[in-house]
């Protein structure tokens, strides 16, 4: 089969188009006919090895534990392993794996769905991994209605799904983009958009119950001056750690500064079960969530999807199509 291969770290120049054996599901494994495969910024981290706290902790040392990348999956299951229930052959699924940039990938059945029967291959595979860090994000900081919401990074993949299933919950959403993307901001349900480059929302006299940051470039003290007293500040990621702890800095620093303040400062580690996926799948049938989707490249192109997502261009989410 084909696939999207790396051997070391590096630019999008160590990933190769290259011809590789074919999975055999084992006994607890779902086989999955790839359609397509969503881009995260976690496959830019995985690639590259950084920051290098990540090799450390299992991903490999001096190259990649995992050769083929890709983690968002959306397909069709072509086998599964005789201790595998209740999935079976033919069903449509969607969820998060290792390897998804490949014509076939082997799965855990408890990070597999089915996917919502009005969604394409394509817009499944956009929802996993963003969608599922959204809604735990909202999760932990024990959303209601009524609440008023600050999502930083509004366009983006994590942002336009926290947009939306905030909005589900019954929260009042501001979101925070550039020039450019306001009108999808606008598009996807907040009720007040903000372009940070010609205003700084932590100036403003507006107090906010719940921030969710995931553009990851704000001191905290900047981000609590828009808090309410007792308010809740999520942060998802992060890109000025240094090479070193990269987006795992600025998580540590809010949970250990929360202790001495009247904020809730979190930092989210997401989980990745089928359960929550059925939620998001509820979300979707229901029309309250909708994939955006920037655009998509065949998966010889893959290294040219993983450049334009780390270069800030995309609205929304990137896709590979194979």
């Amino acid at each position: 089969m084909k696939a999207i291969v790396q051997d070391r770290y590096g630019s999008s120049d160590v990933l190769e188009y290259a011809d590789v054996d074919r999975p055999t599901p084992g006994d607890d494994d779902v086989l999955v006919r790839v359609h397509a495969a969503g881009v995260d910024p976690g496959v830019w981290h995985l690639m590259t090895g950084q920051p290098y706290l990540m090799r450390a902790i299992g991903f490999g040392l001096r190259k990649p534990k995992t050769r083929i990348r890709g983690r968002d999956v959306a397909g069709q299951v072509e086998a599964i392993g005789r201790n595998v229930t209740p999935l079976q052959p033919g069903d449509r699924v969607f969820g998060i794996c290792e390897g998804s940039f490949a014509e076939y990938v082997n799965a855990r059945q408890d990070r597999l769905a089915i996917m919502p029967a009005n969604l394409s291959y394509e817009q499944a595979a956009a929802v996993p991994i963003s969608a599922l860090t959204a809604l735990h994000a909202l999760r932990l900081a024990q959303i209601q209605p009524g609440q008023h919401v600050l999502i930083i990074g509004a366009a983006g993949g994590i942002g336009t799904y926290a947009v939306q299933l905030a909005k589900g919950y019954g929260a009042i959403v501001t979101g925070v983009c550039s020039t450019s993307k306001t009108d999808l901001v606008s598009s996807i349900g907040a009720d007040r958009v903000i372009d940070y480059t010609r205003e700084d929302f932590t100036n403003s006299a507006r107090d906010y119950d719940l921030i969710l940051d995931t553009a990851g470039n704000r001191p905290l003290a900047h981000l609590r001056r828009a808090l309410t007293a007792h308010g809740t500040l999520i942060i998802i990621g992060g890109e000025d750690g240094g090479a070193w702890l990269g987006g795992i800095d600025r998580p540590l620093r809010a949970v250990m500064l929360s202790p001495f303040t009247g904020h809730k400062l979190r930092g989210l580690v997401p989980d990745e079960d089928h359960k929550d996926l059925e939620v998001l799948r509820e979300f979707i049938e229901a029309g309250k969530v909708t994939p955006v989707i920037d655009r998509t490249y065949p998966l010889s192109q893959t290294a040219d999807a993983i450049d334009y997502l780390h270069n800030g261009f995309a609205r929304g989410k990137v896709v590979i199509t194979v």
